[in-house]
């Protein structure tokens, strides 16, 4: 929207107070959480232990880089708005196996600094009770329960801040601040450069997998020696060494093996792990065959060096200045390592 038309809705809000939430429509009713396999930050809630409360409900998974770049305003709406009678419930609908894992559901809600309640999704019973089908996505329901505005997907921030602050001041909120959040975003948190993005999310199990330069079906669940193609076109990707594509991921059985995708974008980020938990594989980022240098992700340093030791998403490449067609390569020194989906920023 223009800066002056959210500005216009913006003083509207201001000037109208509760009676601007009759702008937003009626979308139904809160579903349920019945169907949550745990809570974190919490005990069970329920559509009914919320009445009285407006309600944000965010579905994730901790890996997703879409909604990483999200959770600054979950964490600042969380802080600005609990007191005045909003609760968000985050709901981790997990994508990856590994994403199951309660342990690493909790260990990452607790080093990404989330304090609102987290229903625990693991059978997609909530996910399917919202009827959802994206990650991230948010729906919001008034203190009576009505769900009165969702979006699907990141952007439009301003936006649903003003509809969480009409619903607070139709629900009786005293004093509601109309200021906007203006977060503070760090390493994989920070929006990216829409205007240089033109690399794909690239999932590495043949399920889902798109621009595997070596691609051979007859070759799936079985282990084969690869070796990068010399020209890899734009968005086409390889791999070096013994690996298996599996149906999720692809598994690296030999020290040495590498993985190349010839990208156009500010940021590389990869999700992979060990594939035995609470193991550590030393790994080095290369752009066009050079150490990474000032390029670094959040998750390596100037010479490209990083330690794969959780089942995570990493920050491998982060570019400073012109943004060009460029080949990153990724080379762990150990075997047992696990990839699963490449993204860009």
């Amino acid at each position: 929207m223009p800066a002056d038309a959210l500005r216009r809705r913006f003083w509207s809000v201001a000037h109208r107070g509760a009676d601007a939430a009759d702008a937003l429509p009626d979308e139904g009713r809160l579903g349920s959480f019945d169907r949550a396999t745990g809570w974190l930050n919490s005990g069970p809630l329920t559509a009914e232990s919320l009445r009285g409360r407006v309600v944000l409900v965010g579905f994730w998974t901790y890996t997703c880089v879409n909604w990483l770049r999200t959770l600054p305003y979950l964490r600042a709406w969380h802080a600005a708005y609990a007191d005045a009678g909003l609760t968000i419930v985050g709901v981790h609908t997990p994508e990856f196996g590994f994403e199951h894992d309660v342990a690493n559901v909790e260990a990452r809600t607790r080093a990404l600094g989330i304090e609102y309640p987290v229903a625990l999704d693991a059978d997609y019973g909530v996910w399917n009770d919202f009827a959802n089908h994206y990650w991230p996505a948010v729906y919001l329901a008034d203190a009576s329960g009505r769900l009165r505005y969702h979006h699907f997907g990141e952007s439009d921030y301003a936006m649903t801040e003003m509809a969480v602050q009409q619903l607070l001041m139709a629900a009786g909120a005293a004093e509601v601040d109309l200021g906007l959040a203006q977060p503070q975003a760090h390493g994989l948190e920070v929006a990216a450069d829409w205007s240089t993005l033109r690399s794909p999310e690239t999932y590495l199990g043949y399920g889902q997998s798109d621009g595997f330069a070596s691609e051979d079906a007859a070759q799936y669940d079985r282990p084969r020696r690869y070796s990068v193609h010399p020209e890899l076109p734009l968005n086409a990707w390889d791999l070096a060494g013994e690996w298996t594509q599996t149906r999720t991921a692809a598994v690296l059985h030999e020290a040495g093996g590498r993985l190349a995708y010839a990208f156009h974008a500010r940021d590389v980020n990869l999700v992979m792990g060990p594939s035995v938990p609470g193991t550590a594989v030393p790994f080095r980022v290369l752009l066009d065959g050079q150490p990474v240098g000032d390029a670094h992700g959040t998750d390596v340093d100037e010479g490209g060096h990083g330690l794969l030791d959780r089942q995570d998403t990493y920050q491998l490449v982060r570019q400073r200045g012109r943004i060009a067609d460029r080949l990153v390569e990724v080379e762990f020194e150990e075997d047992g390592v696990e990839l699963y989906c490449v993204t860009f920023g």
